[in-house]
């Protein structure tokens, strides 16, 4: 039997494991077992050491923005694993390889949309040697969030040809590095939905908030000089190091999680070469991440931010604002939230609200009016060298989807 060239690179246990759990989606594809009634041995549905057989190799992939390959490795690892049957429908965009896989021939206006990202930033290699403690999966992206990715797949592979509405799995490669040519380049070509679960981490709770991001760069220019002479020059570090103070003092650095908007200074740079020279250019790095309460940057365009900054700084010192995103916000009395939170109790877990700090996808569909919530696996340490995956949320997250899948709408 010829090997698909998304398996070619697998140890033979796990190219078994995968075709075991891939020959599982046609027996599923009919519907889930009934309630209590799971495979001999599984978990609900699920096995889970046959899943986790399958995570490992996926998490192996160092499918980080510079590692083009590795990108493109680790998408086919998923659509290998979600198996035939569906319609696959590739993007690519700034070098990053994206998928959109459904049921049918034509695509539609989809009820829900699980995505998921493939990509995760750089560590080490020992951490793309995943290990097991306990209930404890250690390996970079095993939080943020290939388990989850995983899950999801397996949920869409199962269930997506016997549910009576349009149900995509949306996968992209570059979550990571802003969204831009995934998720938001696919919404562009038309993608839609009217409800979207990105899996990332939540620990089963559900995240219907996060905060806007502004990334820009402030930019000093001033006049060489003599470092012995400082007067006959004009410091543009300097002018720079009194904006940021200025912008510090207004916005000062988060000593405790707090809903507010904070500022990042995240590099500064100039192209002096000399340690007597009075340097005439300077730059900085911020990114400044805020909530919906913040009227001085929520709902105002680039050019309004970059005059609001411009405010903060010296004269000589110009800011340019790269990227403006709004705040992601989901209805929590929307029917499916609803729907979500029974799911979750019923797997015997809290479905609380969550607000979260850091940007994801979820912004991009909120732009065009479609609400998107959070929710994944549990763990911690993401982008840490202890990141991990709380292996006891597996299964309970895959039958919370499964049961919110069969009745999203709670009828």
């Amino acid at each position: 039997m010829p090997v698909p060239d998304g398996l070619r690179n697998l140890t033979p246990p796990a190219r078994e494991a995968v075709r075991r759990l891939t020959a599982r989606a046609g027996r599923a594809a009919a519907g889930p077992p009934a309630a209590g009634r799971g495979v001999p041995g599984e978990d609900g549905g699920m096995d889970t050491e046959r899943f986790l057989a399958a995570a490992g190799e996926l998490l192996a992939v160092q499918s980080t923005a510079d590692r083009p390959a590795d990108l493109h490795r680790a998408l086919g690892f998923v659509l290998d694993f979600v198996g035939p049957g569906f319609t696959v429908e590739r993007f690519e965009s700034g070098g990053k390889p994206s998928a959109l896989i459904y049921r049918g021939r034509g695509r539609q206006r989809f009820q829900v949309i699980l995505n998921a990202h493939l990509d995760v930033v750089p560590a080490p290699p020992a951490q793309f040697r995943p290990r097991r403690e306990g209930d404890r999966l250690y390996a970079r992206g095993a939080q943020d969030m290939k388990v989850s990715a995983l899950v999801e797949a397996q949920v869409f592979r199962e269930l997506a040809g016997g549910l009576p509405y349009p149900l995509a799995l949306q996968l992209v490669t570059d979550e990571e590095v802003g969204g831009r040519d995934g998720t938001w380049h696919q919404i562009e070509q038309g993608v839609s939905g009217e409800f979207v679960i990105i899996g990332e981490h939540s620990g089963l709770q559900i995240v219907t908030d996060s905060k806007g991001m502004v990334t820009a760069t402030l930019r000093a220019a001033g006049r060489s000089g003599h470092s012995a002479y400082p007067w006959q020059g004009d410091n543009a570090l300097v002018k720079l190091q009194r904006s940021l103070a200025n912008l510090l003092a207004a916005y000062p650095v988060a000593t405790e999680e707090a809903w507010r908007t904070t500022v990042n200074l995240a590099r500064i740079e100039t192209p002096n070469q000399a340690w007597n020279q009075v340097p005439a250019q300077a730059e900085a790095w911020i990114d400044i991440r805020f909530p919906p309460e913040d009227t001085d940057l929520d709902g105002k365009t680039a050019a309004e931010i970059t005059a609001y900054l411009a405010g903060f700084c010296e004269p000589g010192v110009t800011p340019v604002v790269n990227h403006a995103d709004p705040p992601h916000h989901a209805d929590r009395r929307r029917p499916e939230i609803r729907s979500l939170q029974q799911a979750v109790r019923n797997q015997g877990y809290r479905p609380d609200f969550l607000r979260k700090h850091g940007a994801a996808d979820g912004r991009f569909y909120y732009q065009r009016g479609t609400d998107a919530v959070i929710f994944g696996v549990g763990g911690d340490g993401l982008h840490g060298p202890d990141e991990y995956a709380d292996t006891a949320t597996i299964a309970p997250y895959y039958r919370a989807l499964g049961e919110f899948l069969h009745n999203p709408r709670l009828q």
